[in-house]
C-alpha cells in the first residue's frame, strides 16, 4: 500500500510541475480531463 501511495504522490507532483510550466489554465483543464478519461479506461481494462 505504501508503494502505491508513493507512486501516486510522485505523479501528482509531476502534474503540478507540468502545470507550472504550461501556465495556461484552459490547456491544463483540457489535459486533466483527457488524462482522467484515459486513466480511468486503462484502470478498468486492467491491461
Amino acid at each position: 500500500m505504501g508503494k502505491l501511495v508513493g507512486y501516486t504522490i510522485f505523479w501528482i507532483a509531476v502534474g503540478m510541475l507540468l502545470m507550472l510550466l504550461i501556465g495556461n489554465t484552459w490547456v491544463g483543464l483540457i489535459l486533466i480531463a483527457i488524462f482522467i478519461i484515459v486513466g480511468y479506461n486503462l484502470f478498468q481494462c486492467g491491461c
